[in-house]
């Protein structure tokens, strides 16, 4: 996400490398390829404005410090501006302590009836809710069907009524129903309409003013870019919603939407989509956002996904493994499957500082391991468990058995055997030695 704009601010930067001091000149000259990288990345015209001239007064009016350079002291103001630009702070769903209403809303097309799904299951894992989703899209063929095949996959109860054609209705006979059967959260996944349909504005606005939810949440196509922005002031007037959720964050490269959307509507962005699983929704965190837009990574958010599907219980017996030189490629195929789990591999490779720069066009996705695991699925337990004993016979039979050449397997046992030794030297506090051995490695 946002790659053509980290690419753009990063170009602007190197006007100030080398500078020994900020003056107007230098200022003005990395400002407008600031605004010119924005206006690109389909950021309002008077928000872009408007950034660019906050960053300007602030950069003027510093005292550098000796120890920070031009580039570096124009970098920190600009993440601080996108920050405040992204909302400044995290802003967390509005959760009553008996029970909670949700109403979603959003153009059609905008991944709502996924999203309604996605943090319905969020709330449920990370809040110890107990959901009900509402289909209240009566309207769109086979609407229905789908909040029940998502209901299905996720274990979630679906509240439909198949003969009611009033979604008012439908919406206030599921509280019923939700405080009857013991939800304590009610999703209501409404039909997707235009901001110029009079008639579906004004029953959205019927559904909200019916059950008066605790958050009404409008959910965006973050590719539409302005039109989103603008999409979001219309429902804003007829709702006053509460927050913005960004759908398909992670396939955009541009980045207005999320830029432009707080400013303009004054509401924060809530939550954001980054990919098509289940699982792929993130609390929307400005700073952090800010970090990955001029290519700092976001350790922190890498390190709650790692948190989300490792124990202590299985670190601390695969630590053992490492110590007693045991680790094995059955534990390396485990560690593949975590890093699997813990969402897109894209997205987590942009997490990491400098990975997105140092990857360039590279294509990574979540089919890279298979091949891996073709290999290592034609093995035989006891060569997983001691790949030392793989000769070329055993290679052969390893290749025909996966398809694949003997030089991929060749490559795996290679990776496999640098990974153990520099886990081997993490054990042994060998930093500097593993930092060595990492310069070798691709």
């Amino acid at each position: 996400m946002f790659n053509n704009l980290t690419e753009k601010l990063n170009s602007a930067f190197k006007v100030l490398k080398g500078q020994g001091k900020i003056t107007e000149i230098n200022v003005a000259e990395t400002l407008k390829e600031v605004r010119r990288a924005l206006l690109e990345a389909d950021v309002n015209f008077k928000t872009a404005k408007e950034f660019t001239l906050n960053v300007k007064n602030k950069a003027l009016g510093q005292n550098v410090l000796t120890t920070i350079n031009p580039g570096q002291l124009m970098v920190k103001i600009v993440k601080d501006e996108l920050t405040q630009l992204m909302g400044g702070n995290s802003e967390g769903i509005n959760l009553s302590n008996s029970l909670t209403i949700i109403l979603m809303s959003g153009l059609q097309g905008s991944g709502k009836t996924t999203f309604s799904g996605k943090l319905s299951n969020f709330l449920k894992n990370k809040k110890g809710k107990n959901p009900l989703l509402v289909a209240c899209d009566v309207y769109r063929p086979a609407a229905i069907e789908q909040l029940k095949v998502i209901g299905g996959q996720l274990n979630i109860e679906v509240y439909f009524d198949d003969d009611e054609k009033n979604p008012v209705k439908i919406a206030k006979d599921s509280i019923k129903y939700a405080k009857k059967n013991g939800n304590n959260l009610v999703v209501l996944d409404t039909a997707g309409r235009l901001a110029v349909d009079k008639q579906m504005m004004d029953e959205i606005k019927d559904i909200h003013d019916a059950v008066s939810p605790h958050e009404t949440l409008f959910v965006v196509d973050s590719m539409t870019g302005q039109d989103a922005v603008n999409t979001a002031k219309a429902f804003n007037d007829i709702l006053n919603f509460e927050g913005v959720i960004l759908t398909k964050l992670d396939g955009d490269t541009r980045g207005g939407a999320a830029l432009s959307i707080k400013s303009v509507v004054n509401k924060p962005i809530k939550f954001i989509g980054t990919g098509e699983k289940m699982d792929a929704i993130d609390v929307f965190h400005p700073e952090r956002m800010a970090d990955r837009i001029l290519g700092m990574g976001d350790i922190v958010s890498l390190v709650e996904k790692a948190q989300d599907v490792y124990d202590e219980k299985q670190a601390r017996i695969l630590s053992k493994k490492i110590a007693k030189s045991q680790f094995g490629l059955d534990d390396f195929l485990e560690q593949i499957k975590k890093i699997k789990q813990m969402g897109d591999i894209k997205d987590m490779v942009s997490m990491i500082p400098g990975a997105s720069k140092a990857m360039g066009d590279a294509e990574i996705d979540n089919d890279s391991f298979k091949h891996l695991e073709a290999l290592i699925y034609s093995m035989t337990p006891k060569e997983r468990s001691n790949p030392k004993i793989i000769d070329v016979s055993r290679k052969k039979r390893i290749s025909k058995g996966s398809g694949l050449d003997i030089q991929e397997l060749n490559k795996l046992l290679k990776q496999f055997e640098q990974m153990s030794k520099m886990m081997k030297m993490m054990q042994g506090g060998g930093a500097s030695r593993m930092m060595q051995m990492m310069k070798g490695m691709k």
